[in-house]
């Protein structure tokens, strides 16, 4: 059994497949996942605890956990005092971060935070709301939601506050966004005093390492081929994608091996055209990590 371990929470919900598929690319095997809240995973310097987002900070505040991944926006929902170490800009469905809006029905008078004055809100971020109108000047009602809060209006309230990526669930409930809250994306956090410890901060910052390098090559992929030496100029000049490639010589007098890392969205466009300035032996391969 390994003398120390690291305490993580990583959470379950909307958030937990993309968050172990970050982890597997990071090269985290964790098994066991959906049939429970103590998976297993392939290090033995580390022990995880699948909980909901929203409470993971407090868990990580309160020391029960040495670390752990949850959303921005609960961790100043909760007013946790933690160590942020790092931004990982994922979400569970795109790369971009996700948005708490202020949100009434489609053909709802109301236009403006202003217009709210006075009127009922629906959200499960109630700090968050409270704190968004107070700094608009806006006094209104907010009450907890504990979920389905988009159906409540205009029935039961007369606008919510809800989390969303791009908005189509909210159109699709014929809803409008008023204005966005806050926008909001996953960190890595550590309780204070275990990032005092030597071994345990070790361990977290060789951790964000390796989960900063899987978001890194998203949507990247890395291509690799030969070419006559006396083209290359006429290559990278033309591409600018390959500005900064390996370049390396080839045991054949006068031909150079290419190696660069590129958006995988132009390879299609960007091969035939390599073809065409000469490159061949064009290999394209998936990247599981970026470290910069």
């Amino acid at each position: 059994m390994c003398a120390q371990r690291l305490r993580i929470g990583l959470p379950s919900g909307s958030l937990q497949e993309a968050t172990l598929e970050l982890f597997a690319k990071a090269g985290f095997w964790i098994s066991s996942a959906k049939r429970s809240y103590k998976p297993n995973v392939d290090d033995p310097e580390l022990e995880i605890r699948l909980l909901r987002a929203q409470e993971i900070s407090r868990y990580v505040e309160r020391g029960f956990l040495d670390c752990g991944i949850t959303g921005k926006d609960w961790i100043a929902e909760n007013d946790s005092e933690v160590v942020v170490i790092a931004d990982l800009i994922y979400s569970k469905a795109s790369s971009t971060p996700a948005r708490w809006v202020l949100v009434v029905p489609e053909h709802s008078p109301y236009r403006s935070v202003a217009d709210l004055e006075g009127k009922r809100i629906a959200t499960e971020a109630v700090g968050l709301t409270k704190r968004f109108l107070a700094a608009r000047g806006v006094s209104a009602t907010v009450e907890f939601s504990w979920g389905a809060t988009e159906v409540k209006v205009p029935e039961l309230v007369d606008a919510i506050v809800d989390i969303t990526e791009t908005g189509t669930s909210l159109q699709a409930n014929n809803l409008r966004i008023i204005e966005t809250v806050v926008e909001s994306f996953p960190q890595l956090i550590g309780n204070i005093s275990a990032m005092k410890d030597n071994w345990k901060r070790s361990k977290v910052e060789r951790l964000r390492v390796l989960l900063e390098g899987a978001l890194n090559a998203r949507n990247k992929v890395g291509l690799k081929m030969n070419l006559e030496a006396a083209k290359l100029p006429e290559l990278i000049s033309r591409l600018p994608a390959l500005r900064n490639p390996t370049v390396s010589s080839l045991s054949q007098s006068g031909w150079v091996a290419i190696e660069t890392v590129i958006d995988e969205k132009v390879v299609r466009e960007l091969i035939p055209e390599l073809k065409q300035l000469g490159a061949e032996g064009i290999i394209e391969y998936p990247l599981n990590k970026v470290v910069y």
